[in-house]
């Protein structure tokens, strides 16, 4: 087996997955298979208050399924591990066990003075000066960038403080698989961002770095929603000597009626669709939307490996076919 070629899929357990996670989730596990690579399942419960292990385990049930499989995380030999950090803890699935892992990353941006406490509300980040993208982003305006000492202990006892990370005034480009040609300059279109927030919980965007980078992921597939995620974790692969891994951002699934899937409106999870449709069927429904197979018929996932190539899925945002009547 080609190690080289490492895929992953990382659901958060907030609730029950919708049919475009598990859209994502298999083609993800179709990429890295077709490369006779390596698939990895991840758990993303940084906030364990909204992502319990019961919600895990359902997740972890409906992949199996669907028939998908996953392989055992290990360490790449060629990725030292940071000192204080137990290998034992390199291999866990879940996030919520990897703090100590997060830790020494972020006292590495540390070293470098790259962070600074930040005690903005929310209201003060979105606030009507604030600088806001034409799609309506809120860059961050670096009101906390440059406090003084005597500031941030006056600040600190009436607030908590969340921890920014300095970004240069840099361009970052990039190749996506799947949408092509993409750059975002760090300092206008997206300023210094939190790494950690103000109850202590560490922020996706490093923990989805480290991650990555001591897994040895090699590709990583998911929603193009996001997109604008990347240059900010291309960034921090390169200040913490990781090789960044080739992002595939796909197209959004939406519901028949053209409505967004979301977890909060339980809109065609899992649960459901589990007592309407065979796995066979839901995953020919979704090869079908996303370009896989010209007609829709029930499929098994691994009888669609031979099939798969990047260049048959859509470009544009997916209609799910009204299969479900």
């Amino acid at each position: 087996m080609n190690k080289k070629i490492t895929g992953r899929f990382a659901p958060s357990p907030s609730g029950r997955m919708h049919l475009g996670n598990v859209l994502c989730a298999l083609l993800s596990w179709l990429s890295a298979r077709s490369q006779n690579g390596r698939c990895l399942l991840r758990i993303e419960d940084l906030d364990q208050m909204r992502c319990p292990r019961s919600y895990a385990a359902l997740i972890i049930d409906d992949l199996h399924w669907l028939g998908l499989d996953w392989d055992t995380i290990e360490m790449p030999p060629n990725i030292p591990l940071l000192e204080g950090i137990s290998s034992n803890i390199c291999l866990s699935a879940y996030q919520s066990d990897r703090t100590p892992i997060y830790l020494r990353y972020e006292a590495l941006l540390q070293q470098k003075n790259l962070l600074y406490p930040c005690f903005c509300s929310r209201a003060e980040l979105h606030a009507a000066n604030a600088p806001h993208l034409s799609d309506g982003r809120v860059v961050y305006s670096g009101k906390c960038r440059d406090l003084s000492l005597p500031q941030i202990r006056k600040l600190s006892q009436t607030r908590g403080a969340a921890t920014r990370v300095r970004v240069p005034d840099k361009t970052i480009p990039f190749l996506d698989g799947c949408m092509g040609a993409y750059t975002e300059n760090l300092a206008q279109e997206c300023g210094d961002f939190i790494i950690r927030r103000s109850d202590g919980v560490f922020a996706y965007q490093l923990a989805v770095t480290v991650d990555d980078g001591l897994m040895g992921v090699t590709e990583v597939v998911r929603g193009n929603d996001l997109i604008g995620s990347t240059a900010r974790q291309i960034w921090l692969h390169q200040q913490f000597g990781f090789v960044p891994p080739k992002f595939y951002h796909i197209p959004l699934l939406l519901a028949p009626d053209g409505r967004r899937l979301s977890k909060r409106d339980e809109d065609l999870d899992l649960g459901i669709l589990r007592t309407r449709m065979t796995p066979q069927q839901l995953t020919g429904t979704l090869a079908y939307a996303a370009g896989l197979l010209p007609q829709y018929h029930p499929v098994a996932p691994h009888d669609l490996i031979p099939l798969f190539h990047w260049d048959l899925v859509k470009k544009q945002n997916l209609l799910l076919p009204d299969l479900f009547r």
